[in-house]
């Protein structure tokens, strides 16, 4: 009998109620049945289940053990991801009676999922073993299984490599890889190329995206090869890290490509976009299947430009990346303009992201900048935007800790909305809460009596103590 057949039954039994319908010891059964679906088990006769291996990991302490229990409450609930990180960096292991809420969060979000395959610890992958909804824990890296590199004479020879790299679930194999690859990025490159033809397609697309880390042109001959691949997200993700590569094959027959859609006229610049999308275009990373409500020409002219090597422009046209941007775009401005964008964000570009973000602020250019500068710009934007949607989701694209000079703008934005916009101020505040510096709670507390601003003080001081108590990192 199916777990929601079951439960109605006892549902229906219990509605019904004793004296017409006996049913024994209706609440009992109940109590049971939901600790087994719980348990991630529908209740069942038969042998008992083995028991749970021993664990390895040490227990978060006790007090930060209850706070998780009040944000799985729903107290501070947004603050549930930062929590997850902090205890999941520092190497524990989840209360048991936590694992069930928790690992459901997980089955629903993915960005959970990584940290939950730490703090999971032996219990949770055996509790992940029995409960398909909570099959993902086995495809995220443990922290006990992942060795060091052992780096002798220049060489990185690996801990237990091949048992790991071999049995090992996906998450551990990709998290050994990403080690060996900080370590000695020739020897990750070599260990991939080993079993490469035998890896199934999604450990090939997850494996690939490892070589970002020391990419160099040692790397383009597997990655021209891999853009044959059978699967789509495997050439996507060679596309994308060649794209990186200036000097790559894929570099030069984007700019012979880019070289007759764009060319300058005067002080101003003419674009064509591709008549087709062929095979070899799609072989190198171009979608030719435009997304609903764009045109297919505009979407192959935004595609090339945004694999394009930016020393291309500066190169063809003889101008520095300020210069180039501000020219005006006969047709298709908004393409070039997004194939730029896009462009720096792949290429990692600093100078083309200051150029662009002086003449469209957006959120994905100040990621390109170094995090000094980025805050600076940011903290500029606050101080004269009004509170929009532009503003939030600029300002939802900063990670935290933000520095003193961001914190201060947006406190000072929110005492001047106050007055006049009110009502438009509910995601600035939740932003400043969970992304200012925590230890700046008091400074927050101090600077204005604005309930906004003591808003913003209260979750600061609760993740001061969250952090406090998970201890150092």
């Amino acid at each position: 009998m199916s777990t929601v057949v079951e439960w109605e039954r006892l549902v229906s039994a219990a509605l019904v109620g004793v004296e017409r319908r006996p049913e024994g010891d209706v609440l009992g059964r109940a109590a049971a049945h939901v600790v087994g679906m719980r348990a991630g088990q529908p209740p069942r006769h038969g042998e008992p289940l083995p028991a749970a291996p021993g664990e390895e990991q040490a227990m978060v302490p006790r007090a930060a053990g209850d706070r998780l229990a009040r944000i799985l409450d729903g107290e501070q609930p947004r603050l549930l991801p930062e929590w997850l990180e902090a205890a999941a960096a520092r190497g524990y292991r989840l209360p048991p009676e936590l694992l069930p809420q928790v690992l459901d969060h997980g089955a629903r979000d993915r960005s959970l999922r990584a940290p939950i395959g730490v703090l999971a610890g032996a219990r949770g992958r055996w509790l992940a073993g029995l409960n398909p909804a909570w099959a993902y824990v086995q495809d995220e890296a443990t922290p006990v299984t992942v060795p060091e590199p052992v780096v002798t004479t220049g060489t990185a020879a690996p801990g237990p490599p091949m048992d790991l790299w071999e049995y090992g679930t996906r998450g551990d194999r990709l998290a050994y890889l990403r080690t060996l690859r900080r370590a000695d990025p020739a020897q990750a490159r070599e260990l991939l190329l080993q079993g490469w033809a035998k890896e199934g397609p999604e450990d090939r697309a997850a494996f690939v995206n490892a070589l970002a880390d020391g990419l160099s042109m040692d790397d383009e001959p597997f990655l021209e090869d891999a853009l044959d691949d059978r699967r789509r997200e495997v050439r996507g993700q060679a596309a994308d890290l060649l794209t990186r590569l200036p000097g790559s094959r894929l570099g030069r027959r984007m700019a012979a490509r880019a070289e007759r859609c764009l060319t300058l006229s005067g002080d101003r610049l003419v674009a064509e976009p591709p008549a087709e999308c062929d095979a070899a275009m799609e072989r190198d990373g171009i979608r030719s299947r435009a997304p609903a409500g764009t045109g297919q020409g505009s979407w192959w002219l935004q595609q090339v430009v945004a694999r394009t090597p930016l020393t291309f422009w500066t190169g063809r046209f003889g101008l520095p990346p300020k210069q180039i941007v501000r020219l005006k775009v006969e047709e298709w401005p908004r393409e070039v303009r997004l194939g730029w964008e896009r462009a720096v964000v792949l290429q990692n570009d600093p100078e083309w992201a200051r150029a662009l973000f002086a003449v469209e602020p957006l959120t994905d250019l100040l990621a390109v900048l170094p995090p000094a500068e980025r805050a600076g710009q940011a903290a500029e934007l606050v101080r004269g935007q009004p509170v929009d949607g532009q503003l939030i989701m600029m300002l939802g694209g900063i990670p935290g800790p933000w520095g003193p000079a961001l914190t201060d703008a947006v406190l000072d934005k929110i005492v001047e909305t106050v007055g006049h916009q009110p009502w438009n101020l509910g995601e600035l505040t939740r932003l400043a809460g969970e992304r200012a510096d925590p230890s700046g709670h008091a400074t927050a507390a101090s600077r204005s009596p604005e309930p906004a601003v003591q808003d913003v003080a209260d979750v600061l001081r609760f993740r001061h103590a969250m952090l406090t108590e998970l201890g150092p990192p």
